[in-house]
């Protein structure tokens, strides 16, 4: 049986029964509604933040970005694990401060904040990440209609990019923050108008595997952290250095060296330590720490063969999980690691066959999987998609075509 080489069962769940297991639970004995359910995995989670934890300088604090999975039990259990949280919608700063969450602990970026985003922000004492001299203004006025002081940092736009990056956030034209040549002035105007400044950000890009790339971007990060503050005169109580922590997906693709991408960073907190020793520096990360940890569940409810070709249809597809689909920008259409999950225990003896499994949209879009080989699957059996813990159920379009909703777990 041809599976991707970087997804395997074990170490991350367990088998029991030729079941997938999570948590000792099959994803049979998960099946409570015969819905399409994911699964989060609480150990893996702790692998993960342990993983960081070790490698990443000790003093580094590290946040989570809640965009990667808002899921509500899992923010709960995940928050006190972490130095800080990140969200980027009005909507998701009021559902985390509902879960009792201090806006002291809470970041909040993004472009074109309303009025009403930017006053809950300001009441809520979270750290307000500017995005520009407009944006400003508007909190400068909101300030003192509400006689209330924000606490606000500056995003930053760089003039360089993280390269290899699935997702450019910075360098050239973006939308995303101030453009570093004209940040000094917008500084000074934070300062003058006496608001709680707070630091910098620099978010530069996404989903990287590659440590000398990320590394490159941490070096030029820094040094353009300490020239604004050199330039401003005053010292940062944040720097947020942004994350863009990739994972792998598709076969052929590799680990990031995390252990490098730590020793960097330690080097560089070394030699940045007269201008940032006063500083939280801060690591944002989502997808790194939640991806893995994730499965997407669906069962089979027809098999059908079509002019030589087998399709596997399921009660899931891209209204669930969008990105497996291969409709999150992806340019060329991949498979994410996908089994059977309940005929997990094959050998060489036991037949297999080529597939492309889809779900019940009535869109030739609905793709979980194309021509791949699996064991040889019937109606009822269930497909599981891994990797899928980051930009999953709540990146998917819930309600096309008005399928029945998925279910969550974390276990």
């Amino acid at each position: 049986m041809n599976k991707p080489k970087h997804i395997d069962p074990l170490p991350y769940f367990s088998v029991r029964d030729h079941c997938l297991a999570i948590a000792g639970r099959t994803a049979i004995e998960l099946d409570q509604s015969g819905s399409p359910f994911y699964v989060y995995s609480k150990q893996r989670i702790e692998q993960k933040l342990s993983t960081l934890r070790t490698a990443m300088p000790r003093n580094i604090r590290l946040h989570y970005a809640v965009k990667a999975n808002p899921m509500a039990d899992l923010i709960t259990w995940l928050s006190p694990q972490c130095d800080g949280l990140d969200v980027a919608s009005g909507g998701e700063l009021q559902n985390t401060l509902a879960l009792g969450i201090d806006g002291q602990d809470i970041s909040f970026a993004g472009p074109g904040k309303s009025i009403d985003e930017l006053t809950l922000a300001i009441k809520s004492g979270c750290n307000l990440n500017i995005e520009s001299d407009t944006e400003l203004t508007r909190v400068i006025e909101l300030s003192q209609q509400l006689k209330q002081v924000a606490r606000v940092a500056l995003r930053i736009n760089p003039d360089f990019e993280l390269k290899s990056s699935g997702m450019q956030m910075a360098g050239g034209a973006k939308p995303f923050g101030v453009d570093s040549e004209k940040a000094l002035p917008i500084l000074q105007r934070m300062l003058a108008a006496k608001l709680d400044f707070r630091g910098i950000q620099i978010y530069a890009g996404s989903q990287n595997l590659s440590a000398s790339a990320i590394n490159q971007a941490m070096t030029q990060t820094f040094a353009l952290g300490a020239a604004l503050s050199q330039e401003l005169g005053q010292t940062l109580a944040s720097f947020n250095i942004g994350g863009g922590f990739g994972v792998p997906y598709f076969a052929g693709q590799e680990e990031l060296d995390i252990e490098a991408v730590g020793r960097h960073l330690h080097d560089l907190m070394q030699d940045y330590q007269a201008t940032f020793s006063e500083t939280d520096i801060i690591l944002e990360l989502g997808r790194y720490i939640v991806a893995d940890a994730g499965v997407y569940l669906c069962k089979i409810t027809d098999k059908k063969v079509s002019r030589g070709e087998t399709f596997l249809i399921t009660n899931g597809g891209l209204h669930h999980n969008l990105a497996a689909s291969g409709n999150f920008g992806q340019v060329i259409r991949k498979n994410y690691p996908v089994l059977i999950a309940n005929k997990l225990a094959t050998t060489a003896k036991d037949p297999v066959e080529e597939v492309t499994i889809v779900g019940p949209l009535c869109t030739p879009l609905d793709i979980l999987a194309k021509h791949i080989r699996l064991p040889k699957a019937d109606i009822g059996d269930y497909v599981a998609v891994f990797q899928t813990g980051a930009y999953g159920y709540s990146a998917s379009p819930k309600d096309f075509l008005g399928h029945p909703a998925a279910n969550e777990i974390l276990l």
